[in-house]
């Protein structure tokens, strides 16, 4: 990779969008596109050239799981910045972003120029969110009568997945009495009489 150009991997299994974004990127005098078709590329992409300046990850291609995916390659990226890039965000997601030490969500509906400037400004180590996301999400929390506190939000999350007390305080480093408060405290605040009418409710509010 020439070391004077920004370095770019996009992972989609869509080639017509990895047509699209080439055809772009070499109109560009410093960005250096290179492209992979599922996860599993991806990760032998890094392997073969080392880390890259920025690098986005189809949601929803195969070999992701959801995002473990990230988290794999964030780690072999020697902490470069790692995106999801994806057509179909939920507020839910900034969360679950956030918490695995995402450099943020990339829409697939942005525009060319517009994405060209959110990858150098992710490049430049900041994290992105599109904003119509953010202020959904604020939106639906701003709503509630007693606001969920962050932590509550990211139980909740985590409930929308169907994980269980233990799996949810595994992954939150939290203690199953505090998880099961939280839930409490949850269904109380979103009108629910447990954690399944919790999650359903969430949705139909916008929250997740």
């Amino acid at each position: 990779m020439d070391a004077e150009k920004l370095s770019l991997l996009v992972a989609d299994d869509h080639q017509m969008i990895l047509d699209m974004l080439s055809m772009h990127v070499d109109t560009l005098p410093d960005v250096e596109l290179t492209t992979a078709s599922d996860f599993q590329g991806a990760l032998d992409c890094i392997d073969e050239h080392g880390p890259f300046d920025v690098i986005l990850l189809d949601y929803n291609m195969p070999g992701m799981n959801g995002l473990e995916g990230l988290v794999t390659a964030k780690k072999l990226n020697a902490g470069k910045p790692v995106s999801i890039w994806t057509g179909f965000p939920t507020p839910r997601l900034i969360n679950e972003v956030l918490e695995k030490g995402g450099a943020g969500i990339i829409l697939k509906s942005s525009s060319l120029r517009s994405l060209t400037n959110t990858i150098r400004f992710v490049a430049a180590g900041e994290v992105y969110f599109p904003m119509h996301l953010l202020e959904a999400k604020n939106a639906a929390l701003e709503a509630l009568e007693t606001p969920l506190s962050d932590r509550e939000y990211a139980v909740l999350c985590q409930l929308a997945d169907g994980l269980s007390n233990r799996e949810v305080g595994e992954n939150l480093d939290l203690a199953q009495p505090t998880i099961k408060m939280h839930v409490q405290s949850i269904c109380k605040k979103l009108g629910a009489h447990n954690r399944t009418q919790a999650v359903v409710n969430a949705r139909n509010m916008g929250l997740i």
